[in-house]
C-alpha cells in the first residue's frame, strides 16, 4: 500500500530521539501584515504564500462540505462517501508515520511518551501487516469522537486553520497511544504465556528425585494431551505451573477470573469422567 514513508524517512527512528521535548516559550504572532509586506517576498516564499493559498481554498471547501453534510444530519450516502474517504486518507498517512517511527514523534509532542522499543521500531518498519492493524484500529476509535466533536458539536471551523483532513489526523494522534499499549500488552501476555508453556514441556530443574521428576513430567503431559481445545489447555498448564487464577487470567488475556474459573471447572468435570481410565476422553 502506499503511505508507508513519512517527513521523507524510509528507516525507523531511534527510539532515544522520541521523548517529548522541552517546553518552549510561545509568541503571539497574531499582529495582521500590510498587503505590501505580503508583496516582498522571493521566489521561495512565493511558492509557501501560494501554498498557503492553496490551504485556504481547501478549507473553504471544506466549510461547504461541512455545510452540506450538516443539512443531511452527518448521514446518509454522500456522509458515508465522505467517511470512506477520510478512512483511507487517515490509513494511509498513519501507516507511513508508523513505517517511520515518526508518529512517536508526533505523539510526544502531544505529550505522550510512548518509549518505543528499539524492537518495536523494527517491527513496524518491517511488518505491514501489523501497520495496517493499527492504523486501521486507531481510525476506528478516532471516528466516532470526530464525528461528535468535530463535526456534531461544531470543533472544527473554517477560522480554526486546520483542514478537515489535519483535524481528524489530530483525532488519530489522540487514540493512538491507547492502540499501541493495547498492541504492547498483548505481546506481553504472548511472551509470557509461551514462556510458561514451554517451561512445563522442557523438564526444568527440580528438587525432585530423577524418578519422581519424570513421573510428574508424563502426569502433566498426559493432563495436557487429554484437553483438546487450546485455551483450556494453556490455563491448564500455567495452573500446574503454580500460577494463580488471577495471573492466568492477566497472561491469556481472559475477560474475568470467573471465565478461567469456567475453564478450570469444565476441565475438572471431564478429568473426573475419566477417572478409573486410561484413555482421554
Amino acid at each position: 500500500m502506499q503511505g508507508d514513508v513519512a517527513d521523507g524517512q524510509s528507516a525507523a527512528a531511534s527510539a532515544r530521539d522520541l521523548q517529548p521535548p522541552e517546553q518552549r516559550e510561545k509568541r503571539d504572532f497574531s499582529a495582521p501584515v500590510s498587503q505590501g509586506d505580503l508583496l516582498r517576498m522571493d521566489a521561495r516564499f512565493g511558492r509557501a504564500s501560494r501554498r498557503l493559498q492553496r490551504s485556504v481554498d481547501r478549507r473553504l471547501r471544506d466549510r461547504q462540505l461541512v455545510l452540506v453534510l450538516a443539512r443531511q444530519g452527518f448521514q446518509g450516502r454522500q456522509y458515508e462517501h465522505f467517511v470512506e474517504e477520510l478512512v483511507r486518507y487517515g490509513v494511509s498517512v498513519l501507516r507511513g508515520w508508523l513505517h517511520s517511527g515518526y508518529i512517536f514523534r508526533l505523539a510526544a509532542e502531544r505529550g505522550y511518551g510512548l518509549r518505543p522499543h528499539e524492537l518495536d521500531l523494527e517491527a513496524l518498519a518491517s511488518d505491514s501487516d501489523l501497520r495496517e492493524e493499527l492504523a486501521t484500529m486507531t481510525v476506528a476509535q478516532a471516528l466516532p469522537s470526530f464525528r461528535q466533536r468535530a463535526l456534531i458539536d461544531g470543533g472544527w471551523s473554517y477560522e480554526g486553520g486546520a483542514s478537515i483532513t489535519t483535524y481528524f489526523m489530530g483525532a488519530c494522534l489522540t487514540y493512538f497511544p491507547n492502540e499501541f499499549r493495547r498492541y504492547r500488552s498483548s505481546q506481553e501476555r504472548q511472551r509470557l504465556a509461551m514462556q510458561r508453556q514451554k517451561a512445563v514441556y522442557e523438564n526444568p530443574v527440580h528438587p525432585l528425585s530423577a524418578a519422581d521428576e519424570v513421573g510428574a513430567k508424563l502426569q502433566v503431559l498426559e493432563e495436557l494431551e487429554c484437553i483438546g481445545e487450546s485455551r483450556t489447555q494453556a490455563a491448564v498448564a500455567l495452573l500446574l505451573d503454580g500460577y494463580t487464577q488471577q495471573e492466568i487470567c492477566q497472561i491469556l488475556g481472559e475477560p474475568s477470573v470467573r471465565a478461567v474459573e469456567g475453564l478450570l471447572y469444565r476441565w475438572r468435570q471431564k478429568a473426573q469422567s475419566r477417572r478409573g481410565g486410561d484413555r482421554c476422553g
